[in-house]
């Protein structure tokens, strides 16, 4: 080749590659017309999932996971008791099960692609301080599982802390330790600065319910850790185990200097927290415990920054033992201030928003008050939902109220025994453009009663109370503690419910009419990663490849368009790939799901890309004859990821190119 043919074919090639460097455009979001319809009630699809012959492992606050896990388009149930089991989403049937180490798990199972290599792993704390990752058949991942603590971890999230591209496990213990939380690589390995608290910055002791929340609160593109215990004090960490600083108001507070998280007593008075202590000793004082109170990373007001939402048991700090008072949820900016903007004043929280009704658990199981933040109203601010030990499901607006009929009395006295009350789940479940509020209910031991799913309006108005199945056995009562699950399990155009019961088993509702469905928040902890966040659906990653980067004139290639969605399920996904001059559509489109097509040399895709499952579309075409020197192509598709964002992906081949590699220089 001579000289100057090699510097274009270098030139070329270089162009090649600045090709498929990733652009994004955002567009904006279309909102479809309110439509009216009315709701269905729920179906029993199945129940019993994972049960033998007569009884049941018992099920406690483990929210389920729904994915495909062996690729054949089929969705299966991972639910999680004191096994771990994969199960047939159309019939409940076991598809496999493992025994993890440890006993009874109490986070949701976690369902991601852990090590960023386009496959699905399954993870799971258990009791002993088990921690443990599977793959898609239940085998254990390299350098799985480990056992960095004695006590039962409660607490599992895992998101990519640094934007490594591949994901950290975050767990906690529930043991009255200053040392409560880890933090582990994908492969097993401790990650440096952990565990913590390690250091003076702070108070912690044990995490007795799912509480760890990861988010970008500070918006620098790693996500912060917060990480709530039985203290009355908040933990917050970048991700190399450095404490979150505070507000200067904390500072130098005669003695009580408070500049990072963990230092800084959440009261009720804000004059209490401001100066580190209360008068606990003197006089009737609130402040709160956060022992059972998980934290959410949100933008509660829409104006583009992060506040923390956590959920915390007020009690009365005068008298021995403690009197519990009350559940509330605070909002805490990145400093740890107390949020107040745009006319909401979160200064001081909600306050006597019901006093205990039963706390045995001996006699009804615990109710945790997982916060749930979604925008039930459509205003682009969010509200904040928990159940509460007060036996009420509550909905609180930005202006410190509760609307409509909210809160709702899930406990009713005149039935004669107790009731406790789920993490919901929200969903506008006939996309009518307002969303529902499902959750389910557990009573009172010794009764023979079961629970119920429950089904309001956005308002907190009944539209659906059904009874959950018996106990299956011998256990004298039944109902589900763990927030359900929305999915499509069987592939039917319609969405599914399905519980992690007590003593019935993993069961699965039909939702008639839902095949429209908006999920606003479809699990426990809002996504499979546990976070305390609806993780968005993220077409990012997605590619576009050609089979032969030089072919020669005439000749005939394949195009290759991935879509890799690694959060919830994107609906109606469209791609439009118009054809270049130069080549020449040559037929074989194929897609692995979806609806493909092709006119006039237009590319065209339709479809849902679900979780971790990556859609191909295939197609070839023809170079063309004419072309008689290197000719640079590129294709470029637009895609869509049905919520408002467009990419660009492109492929670019050199016609009658020839492949250059340069010399390796090493060290």
């Amino acid at each position: 080749m001579k000289p100057k043919q090699l510097l274009i074919c270098l030139i070329l090639l270089i162009t090649v590659i600045g090709a498929n460097i990733h652009s994004r455009r955002v567009v904006g979001a279309s909102v479809e017309p309110q439509r009216i319809s009315q709701l269905q009630a729920p179906l029993l699809k199945w129940q019993h999932g994972g049960c033998y012959n007569s009884w049941c492992e018992s099920g406690w606050y483990s929210s389920p996971a729904v994915g495909d896990l062996d690729g054949d388009g089929k969705p299966e149930v991972i639910g999680a008791s004191y096994s771990l089991f994969a199960l047939n989403g159309e019939d409940g049937s076991v598809q496999w099960s493992v025994d993890p180490p440890g006993g009874r798990i109490w986070p949701g199972v976690v369902l991601a692609d852990l090590s960023g290599d386009g496959d699905l792993e399954i993870a799971v704390s258990s009791g002993g301080g088990h921690v443990a990752v599977y793959n898609h058949l239940g085998q254990p991942e390299p350098g799985w599982p480990q056992n960095p603590a004695v006590n039962e971890l409660r607490s599992l999230a895992v998101a990519d802390l640094d934007g490594s591209g591949s994901m950290e496990l975050v767990v906690g213990q529930a043991k009255l330790d200053k040392i409560n939380a880890w933090v582990f690589e994908y492969n097993g390995v401790l990650r440096p600065g952990w565990p913590q608290v390690t250091t003076t910055e702070g108070s912690a002791a044990g995490i007795y319910n799912d509480n760890i929340g990861l988010g970008d609160i500070d918006g620098d593109g790693q996500l912060e850790l917060f990480i709530p215990s039985d203290t009355i004090t908040i933990s917050g960490y970048e991700p190399d185990g450095s404490a979150l600083p505070t507000h200067p108001m904390y500072h130098d507070q005669s003695g009580h200097d408070m500049d990072f998280w963990g230092e800084v007593p959440a009261y009720v008075d804000l004059a209490f927290e401001t100066r580190g202590w209360g008068p606990c000793y003197e006089a009737f004082t609130a402040r709160a415990n956060f022992a059972d109170g998980p934290a959410n990373v949100v933008d509660v007001d829409g104006d583009g920054i992060m506040e923390l939402v956590v959920s915390g048991d007020v009690h009365n700090c005068n008298t021995s033992p403690y009197t519990d008072l009350y559940n509330t949820v605070y909002i805490f900016n990145l400093d740890r201030s107390r949020f107040n903007a745009g006319g909401y004043d979160w200064t001081t929280p909600p306050v006597n928003t019901g006093a205990p009704v039963i706390q045995d658990y001996n006699v009804l199981e615990s109710v945790a008050p997982n916060p749930v933040t979604v925008d039930l109203d459509g205003d682009g601010e969010i509200e904040i939902l928990f159940p509460s030990y007060d036996g009420k499901m509550h909905a609180f607006w930005l202006d410190k109220t509760e609307h409509g009929s909210w809160p709702y009395p899930v406990y009713k006295p005149a039935e004669g025994f107790y009731r406790g009350a789920s993490e919901p789940v929200v969903a506008d479940l006939d996309n009518n453009g307002s969303p529902e509020i499902i959750f389910s209910s557990w009573v009172q031991k010794g009764t023979g009663r079961t629970g119920k799913l429950h089904i309001l309006d956005y308002l907190g108005n009944v539209i659906h109370e059904i009874e959950l199945p018996s106990a299956f056995g011998s256990p004298d009562w039944n109902g589900a503690m763990a927030a359900p699950t929305l999915a499509d399990i069987d592939g039917d155009p319609d969405l599914e419910l399905v519980l992690n019961t007590a003593n019935s088993g993993f069961v699965a509702y039909d939702l008639p009419g839902t095949a429209d469905a908006r999920i606003l928040w479809g699990t426990g902890r809002g996504s499979y990663q546990r976070t305390g966040a609806v993780m968005q659906g993220d077409l990012y990653n997605s590619t576009k490849t050609a089979s032969v980067v030089t072919p020669a004139a005439g000749s005939t290639i394949s195009y290759t368009i991935t879509l890799d969605n690694p959060g919830p399920i994107l609906h109606d996904v469209v791609v439009t790939d118009t054809l270049p001059s130069g080549v020449a559509f040559a037929g074989n489109l194929s897609a692995s799901s979806g609806t493909p097509s092709e006119a006039a040399g237009i590319i065209s895709w339709s479809g849902d890309v679900p979780s971790a499952d990556p859609v191909f579309i295939r197609f070839q075409v023809t170079i063309s004859s004419g072309i008689t020197a290197p000719e640079l192509i590129i294709n470029t598709v637009l895609i869509d990821n049905g919520v408002g964002n467009v990419i660009q992906r492109q492929a670019a081949v050199i016609v009658d190119g020839r492949a250059t590699f340069l010399p390796l220089v090493a060290r």
